[in-house]
């Protein structure tokens, strides 16, 4: 006979884990939640013979617990430990980044979190009776949490970059809002699978765009695309009017970028004459 006891005085975790028992598809299995000095007690007893496949389902349901129940607030400490400069809101915006993080990867990174959690339960329960929940989550985990920690710092980069971004694109507006216009119209003929896009003006005659011809005042420390001597350009002539004329039909984010910038100044096209012109010719390489 295999006994185990699980310790905690959190009710959600007590909860948790008796409705997990009670869905064990296991048989010889009984349990109890008894209350000591201290701390509340899940007593478990297995009686059959397959003592792997026992400690098999309870690391399971543990590592799940671990997962389901706690994983946010350990992320919470992460950020509050590791990066309090943030104010609340941003926090909260970091860790929102996280769970998208994890969504976007779910499968590879769900196994990852629950194998490691798995193996640390599995080994602890083959030589030891009691397990302390608080007690083992803050001293045995730290590969689980080493996984955390990547998680919260890659989502703190995203944050930072796109806080960034947002900054630049409002000063940007700032200043096309405050300066005069130097031209109506320019044509921006724009694929998302080229480096190199082409600007037309209002007479359909290419401008130079080219690093060597123009002074890049605008451009961020940051790159956003292949496209910033485009974005340049458009900021030095401030036209009231921009055609894009997109050859492949996508809005990409070097577009989207525009769109904020410009705003109400920006014409999104995919079938005039340029485009048709454009998308049947060999001139973006």
């Amino acid at each position: 006979m295999k006994s185990l006891c699980i310790k905690t005085n959190n009710s959600d975790l007590l909860n948790y884990l008796l409705n997990e028992l009670k869905e064990l598809e296991l048989d010889n299995v009984c349990f109890s939640l008894c209350q000591f000095k201290h701390y509340k007690n899940i007593i478990i007893h297995y009686t059959g013979e397959n003592e792997k496949l026992f400690l098999e389902k309870i690391s399971s349901i543990l590592s799940l617990l671990i997962i389901d129940e706690l994983e946010e607030s350990f992320i919470n400490k992460i950020i509050l430990d590791y990066y309090f400069y943030f104010d609340s809101n941003e926090r909260k915006d970091i860790l929102n980044l996280c769970f998208d993080i994890m969504s976007n990867d779910f499968s590879d990174i769900f196994d990852k979190k629950f194998n490691i959690l798995h193996n640390i339960f599995y080994n602890f329960l083959l030589n030891n009776r009691n397990l302390y929940l608080q007690g083992f989550t803050n001293f045995r985990l730290k590969p689980y949490f080493k996984i955390l920690d990547d998680i919260v710092s890659e989502a703190v980069n995203c944050f930072v970059v796109e806080k960034e971004y947002l900054e630049f694109v409002s000063l940007l507006k700032l200043y096309i809002n405050s300066q005069d216009s130097t031209c109506n119209l320019v044509h921006l003929i724009y694929s998302s699978h080229e480096e190199d896009s082409i600007l037309l003006d209002e007479n359909k005659e290419i401008i130079d765009t080219s690093n060597n011809n123009l002074n890049a005042k605008f451009l961020s420390d940051i790159s956003f695309s292949n496209n910033d001597y485009t974005l340049n350009t458009l900021l030095t002539m401030l036209p009231k009017e921009i055609y894009i004329h997109l050859i492949d039909d996508y809005i990409d984010d070097f577009v989207n970028t525009l769109i904020a910038i410009f705003e109400n100044r920006v014409h999104i096209c995919t079938d005039c004459n340029i485009c048709n012109l454009y998308k049947h010719s060999t001139i973006i390489k």
